[in-house]
């Protein structure tokens, strides 16, 4: 495993991480088998391979997830050494608020210290110099060690730092080769000013697996939804899918660890796939110790540019008329 050298922590973060939405939440369909054993194992590998960065939030499951991750970490006696990541909802994110529910993530962790509490997205109406103030206050009081922000503009992170009066050492975002808009603003600044951006859904919901096309497409429900899916983004993305397939042939590994090399060879990146299976989570971990050439790199960027999805709109259009066709 390899470990990021930009931040400023007192803890190692490895560059692959375990991101656990699907820990105790239905929307994956896992099952209680899934949420009161796989969890635990999956945890369990992980501390064994190395990873140290551990992602969860208190909507996950309405605080289930964080119970589950604790409960895991503790299991295992690996909660001082890990580098655990929270996040509060931002429906009301006054100061009080902010506080009170930093604690109360605290103790559904099981740790008397968060290592990086964030906001889980901006809030349209509230700015966020009353957010600060109360994380401020967690700072202060030994709760949270550092802040974080997540799905923030380049310059709503910057005001948000400024409004705390210290660093926002991260900015998790929507970021793989299916989503390479951090390339531009959000991964330099990270890396000018030792700061962290971590990816979620590195992997694009599976597609960049390698296993779908235009022609096997996903059955399941939630990749349904996900626009990327329709047949037209898959036929647009068939040139970066077949570069995935070429380099992993190349390594003998598969096109999702490719996908996640490329992510975690970026300056101040760590990405934090989910893991359905010990055996998911191992092929993820693989991946930060693959080495790809400049040369590959410089193909999977040049790819990743020009994938050029539908907009949002005429992806919300062809998703129902997609779904209509088949209901008919």
């Amino acid at each position: 495993m390899r470990y990021v050298d930009e931040a400023s922590s007192d803890k190692p973060i490895s560059r692959i991480g375990l991101g656990t939405w699907q820990f105790g939440s239905r929307e994956w369909g896992y099952g209680e088998a899934y949420s009161s054993q796989d969890a635990e194992r999956i945890v369990a590998r992980a501390v064994d391979l190395g990873i140290t960065l551990f992602d969860t939030a208190e909507a996950y499951g309405f605080g289930r997830s964080e119970r589950i991750l604790g409960r895991a970490l503790a299991a295992r006696d690996a909660v001082d050494a890990s580098f655990v990541a929270t996040k509060i909802f931002p429906v009301f994110p006054i100061a009080p608020v902010v506080g009170s529910r930093g604690r109360a993530s605290a103790g559904r962790l099981g740790v008397s210290t968060i290592d990086l509490y964030q906001v889980h997205q901006p809030n349209p109406v509230i700015r966020d110099g009353t957010t600060m103030a109360g994380m401020r206050l967690l700072q202060d009081a030994g709760t949270v060690t550092h802040v974080g922000v997540s799905n923030y503009s380049l310059a709503r992170w910057r005001d948000a730092e400024a409004e705390l009066g210290r660093p926002v050492l991260s900015n998790q975002v929507q970021f793989s080769l299916a989503h390479a808009g951090p390339l531009d603003d959000l991964v330099p600044f990270a890396a000018t000013h030792g700061r962290l951006v971590i990816a979620w859904s590195p992997l694009a919901q599976g597609l960049l697996s390698g296993r779908y096309d235009a022609t096997h497409q996903p059955s399941g429900a939630v990749r349904r939804m996900n626009p990327l899916f329709l047949e037209e983004n898959l036929v647009r993305a068939a040139g970066l899918l077949d570069a995935l397939r070429d380099i992993a042939r190349t390594h003998d590994v598969r096109p999702a660890q490719v996908a996640l090399a490329w992510l975690v060879q970026q300056p101040a990146v760590v990405a934090i796939p989910g893991a359905s299976s010990v055996e998911q989570l191992e092929s993820n971990a693989e991946a930060a110790d693959l080495d790809l050439t400049d040369g590959e790199m410089a193909d999977l960027t040049a790819q990743a540019r020009a994938f050029r999805p539908m907009s949002v709109v005429a992806a919300g259009r062809a998703l129902i008329a997609q779904r209509l066709s088949r209901s008919s």
